[in-house]
């Protein structure tokens, strides 16, 4: 997939509707489905809306049907509760009438500390120098020369990835919404490495894949446009499914995010193409 930072964000703007009713434009991922950070972002937009001076603190996301990127969205946001230091929404994203993604979204506002601890990354990592890139495009460098795209590569249930996304505007919300974009997609890269002959090349042709849940907690303020590492480790597949936690880091070793994730892998059922 190929995507750059001023695609990401032309999808992040919102064409109001309505009182809390929106429409959204979908990035080409080269797939017959939508990518789930896409839907990630626009959540988080279509949430804080609204809401100055807060931002997003956790996202629960599920899921329940894959959206065609040749359809726009519509989305639609409830706000459960609005108060000064913690407001919640409910944000629900369809297509053509059915619902494809619902999430719960809690925003806050910053507040000072009363005590302070964070884990750093398990393993301290240089972050790559920055490389002049065409069209802004989102630069991954996945550490230990692993190719997830090898059905044929073994290794741990692990990846780690440097990532930037430069031109990011200087923006916390968009930020929050390109840092979870990015976050979608290596959990499942993650719980097939073990694995011989499965690999993400595999996906949407012989292998049904996709995201179920996905769980995204921010911790610090991120710089989208900055390198950040993402770490994350499946720690179980089986029945079909997958699951697994990561991590997000600033390039400095501070910890900016965390998340888990519910993930399909299964073989393609005959006659289809992709779908949950």
């Amino acid at each position: 997939m190929k995507f750059t930072t001023d695609a990401l964000i032309e999808s992040l703007q919102l064409e109001q509707l309505g009182e809390g009713t929106y429409r959204a434009p979908n990035v080409d991922s080269g797939n017959p489905v939508v990518f789930g950070g896409q839907l990630l972002g626009q959540s988080i937009v279509a949430a804080a809306l609204g809401q100055d001076g807060k931002t997003v603190k956790t996202i629960h996301t599920v899921f329940s049907r894959a959206a065609r990127p040749d359809l726009d969205l519509q989305i639609s946001v409830d706000r459960m509760h609005t108060g000064r230091s913690l407001s919640s929404s409910t944000v629900t994203i369809s297509q053509d009438g059915r619902i494809c993604v619902r999430s719960q979204v809690t925003l806050c506002a910053d507040e000072p500390d009363l005590i302070r601890h964070a884990d750093g990354p398990a393993v301290p990592r240089k972050a790559p120098t920055d490389e002049p890139t065409p069209d802004n495009d989102w630069q991954i460098h996945i550490l230990d020369d692993v190719d997830v795209m090898d059905a044929d590569a073994v290794g741990p249930a692990d990846l780690d990835a440097w990532n930037r996304l430069p031109g990011a505007p200087d923006d916390p919300i968009i930020n929050q919404a390109l840092l979870a974009f990015t976050t979608d997609g290596y959990l499942i890269g993650a719980a097939m490495r073990p694995h011989k002959g499965v690999g993400q090349s595999q996906a949407h042709v012989t292998l049904s894949t996709g995201v179920l849940t996905h769980t995204l907690t921010f911790h610090e303020p991120v710089s989208a446009g900055d390198w950040f590492l993402i770490t994350s480790h499946s720690n179980y597949a089986g029945h079909g499914r997958s699951y697994g936690r990561g991590d997000a880091f600033d390039r400095d070793g501070q910890l900016v995010a965390s998340y888990v994730q519910d993930g399909m892998i299964r073989p393609m059922p005959t006659g289809r193409s992709h779908g949950l």
